[in-house]
């Protein structure tokens, strides 16, 4: 098998960077995008929402970044003679990767189902089309999804577009991945927001990174850890998997790195947690806590304890009752490790804590991040520089469209303010359907119609055959995108396909130079200004496609749709006026927006003001679950075969983003040509008799719902890991995904904890 011995980051991601421009046969352009990627006259990179450095030196941007990039500058066309050379049928056998690798849309398409092809169709025909479809449903079973690449002024429209429909089913992109955390922190700390910034990177004395590859999925956060831990902060890793990053690391924009093409170990230690068991090992940090202050050593933040937070005596009480064989059983652990990371943890005077799908894809995701928040509390690691709390979101304005309302429950404040805001408005103020509830809509053949802002909703969440095949079943679908995804490819009985602008596009709507404007994970909410011309004259932004949309289907005259989108200023100033009481920070809007890097919105946690209903921080006590899908799926089997279940965890590869694929290879694990793989610990693999490069098919085993669920034909691969579990990539691996498996109270897919069997293939 091929290997690759060099480390994270470094000449690899350089080559790797060019390389995807140089495979769109643009090879000049990644000039342009190296000079304008996140930079205050540039382009928000479509990829992850990590913040930008206004005013650093060379390029802001990384590997994953600048393949987004290039992919979204490709030359290449999915126009109506490409759908002409292809049935749906044909494509639906295509990879994904090929999928997308066809090219930009660049025209209105509908389906037709007697060629099986979209065809060609004038935008307005279509969008009249749309309008008397949606006149002909009833509002309240049509979803309206929400992908995290939308710009604020996109989604502001969306969400008032659906309910001023009728609708509250606003689906959106974070109840498939941070969900939990919004919950977890809102219920605790009174925000569902991260409280630090970038700035505190540079202060922390520790950084504990929990459940999250960032080498692979944010690379300039392990920039950033790189940095931290060069000028001597400690960095820690909780991860099942030791990822390449934490071990060997070479920065880029380090010339002495790139020079000899050698790395920096980055985190100190990985504790290799059983997926799904950090819950259990935070609460053995906090128990070791708990046994130091026992022995008259100060690790709590008393002050800050007695003054800012509730339920201390309570969370003590179960630490102190706790098992530590039940820690060690569920974290997957040793003891002797907790005490290690709890050290570490009660010895820094400024500690960050960053987490992300490995957290939030579990049944008892809100309770391990109320552990995190748990964590930081005691400490006092909330309100002070280089400390707090960091949910990593995965796609570039995810939070942004949850700051504009796209969701399926918001405050009445919000929806006040937008009917006074435009008289004669009314709007639905119901509860609407998440993504679960959409999807098990879908299911149950009782949505009429799903329209997506972007995104690829069925192969992003559980059960994708059965979710994709209930979408050709239902009456309308539309789609607003820049590129053909298998979601398109099952449309409904009336299927439109929409092309949009990307972010690298220049958008000139209205005759004039537009720009639109984005949150990162850290509340910096800054312009985004496209910087390439458009392939075709009939590709619209995304604010003037909902908009003429919403002009098209509403005739009350309340929302001056049209002029709206004529200065992206009319809608940013709208959202100014509806966001008073709700979010802080848009005051003056468009005026704060033109100062370089853009502005912060105001988190009140960060400034120890807790928005709960006691008025303090909550610390919270939680059991260590043992009735997981793992304890579920082994109690139906006989004794004998309970220790053949795994915990399957589903993960990226290097050459993808969410569930754009971008080539076969992930060289940070050494798989280079195919995606159909399942990664084990090489203590796993003896146990099991299997050897590396071996075919196996993958047993999903049934839990709750009766369903057995298979992957067939899968490779095995060696990789350092704890044992007791695999990894697969998704989307392959989200057939094995079930509907009803989710974070409790958060109904996030629970895609890191599923029971599954291997089977040698015949």
């Amino acid at each position: 098998m091929s290997q690759y011995d060099a480390p994270a980051g470094g000449r690899g991601a350089v080559k790797a960077s060019l390389d995807a421009f140089s495979q769109q046969g643009i090879p000049l352009k990644v000039v342009r995008s190296f000079l304008k990627a996140n930079k205050p006259e540039g382009f928000d990179c479509p990829g992850c929402a990590f913040p930008d450095r206004p005013g650093s030196f060379g390029p802001d941007s990384c590997e994953q970044g600048q393949k987004a990039i290039a992919w979204e500058m490709t030359p290449l066309k999915a126009d109506a003679a490409f759908f002409g050379r292809h049935t749906l049928a044909e494509l639906r056998q295509w990879k994904e990767r090929d999928i997308e690798a066809a090219g930009r849309l660049t025209e209105p398409l509908l389906y037709n189902p007697v060629t099986d092809r979209y065809e060609p169709i004038a935008w307005a025909d279509a969008l009249q089309l749309a309008a008397q479809t949606l006149r002909g449903l009833e509002p309240t079973r049509v979803s309206f999804y929400t992908s995290g690449r939308a710009s604020n002024e996109a989604a502001f429209l969306w969400q008032l577009l659906a309910r001023a429909y009728g609708s509250a089913n606003l689906p959106d992109s974070s109840n498939l991945c941070h969900e939990p955390s919004g919950l977890a922190l809102k219920a605790q700390i009174g925000v569902g927001k991260g409280t630090a910034q970038l700035s505190d990177f540079e202060q922390a004395d520790c950084i504990l990174v929990i459940g999250q590859n960032p080498a692979t999925n944010h690379p300039r956060l392990m920039g950033t850890l790189h940095a931290a831990s060069k000028r001597g902060a400690t960095v820690l890793a909780l991860n099942p998997l030791v990822e390449r990053g934490f071990v060997n690391f070479a920065d880029p924009k380090d010339m002495g790195e790139m020079l000899t093409n050698r790395g920096h170990r980055v985190a100190k230690t990985v504790y290799t947690v059983k997926p799904g068991g950090d819950l259990a090992a935070l609460k053995g940090v906090m128990k070791r806590w708990v046994e130091l202050e026992a022995q008259g050593r100060s690790v709590f933040e008393l002050p800050f304890i007695q003054q800012h937070c509730e339920g201390f005596e309570a969370l003590l009480a179960d630490l102190r009752g706790e098992d530590w064989g039940r820690i060690e059983r569920a974290s997957g652990l040793p003891r002797e490790a907790l005490h290690e990371l709890a050290e570490e943890l009660a010895k820094s005077r400024a500690t960050l804590v960053t987490w992300c799908m490995g957290l939030t894809h579990h049944e008892h995701a809100i309770a391990t991040i109320q552990m995190v928040a748990n964590l930081q509390l005691l400490r006092g690691m909330l309100g002070r520089p280089g400390a707090g709390l960091v949910p990593v979101r995965g796609h570039s304005n995810v939070q942004g469209d949850r700051t504009m309302g796209c969701t399926y429950a918001v405050p009445a404040r919000w929806l006040a303010n937008q009917e006074a805001e435009f008289p004669g408005l009314q709007l639905n103020h119901g509860s609407g359907l998440d993504a679960l509830g959409t999807a098990e809509a879908l299911l149950r053949g009782e949505l009429q119609g799903l329209l997506s802002l972007g995104g690829n909703f069925a192969v992003a969440g559980a059960d994708a055959p059965q979710v994709l095949a209930a979408l050709s079943k239902t009456p309308f679908t539309l789609h607003i995108a820049t590129k053909p995804n298998r979601t398109h490819l099952h449309p409904g009985r009336v299927g439109l396909l929409l092309p949009c602008l990307s972010r690298t596009d220049a958008d000139h709507t209205g005759g004039r130079e537009q720009r639109v404007s984005v949150e990162d994970s850290m509340s910096m909410v800054h312009a985004s200004r496209g910087i390439q011309a458009p392939l075709s004259e009939q590709m619209r932004s995304e604010p003037a496609i909902v908009a003429q949309l919403g002009h098209a289907l509403l005739h009350d005259g309340s929302v001056p749709w049209l002029e709206l989108i004529e200065d992206y200023d009319r809608i940013r100033a709208h959202i100014e006026h509806c966001q008073r009481g709700v979010f802080d920070g848009f005051e003056d809007f468009n005026r704060k927006l033109l100062q370089p890097g853009g502005f912060w919105l105001p988190n009140p946690a960060a400034r120890r003001e807790w928005r709960t209903a006691s008025g303090k921080a909550q610390l919270v006590a939680h059991a260590i679950p043992e009735d997981g899908p793992l304890a579920r799926a082994r109690a139906q089997l006989p004794a004998a075969e309970q220790d053949q279940v795994l915990g399957l965890m589903t993960v990226r590869s290097h050459d993808q983003f969410n569930t754009t694929v971008y080539g076969q290879d992930d060289r940070y694990r050494n798989v280079f040509g195919t995606r159909e793989v399942v990664f084990l610990s090489p203590a796993e693999l003896a146990r099991l008799g299997l050897r590396e490069g071996e075919r196996v098919d993958v047993e999903g085993l049934p839990i709750d719902d009766g369903q057995t669920r298979w992957l067939r034909g899968f490779e095995v691969r060696a990789l350092e890991m704890a044992n007791g579990c695999c990894a697969a990539y998704f989307p392959e691996a989200t057939p094995l995904v079930p509907t009803g498996l989710v974070a409790k109270g958060a109904r996030t897919p629970a895609a890191k904890a599923l029971a599954v069997r291997l089977h040698r293939c015949a």
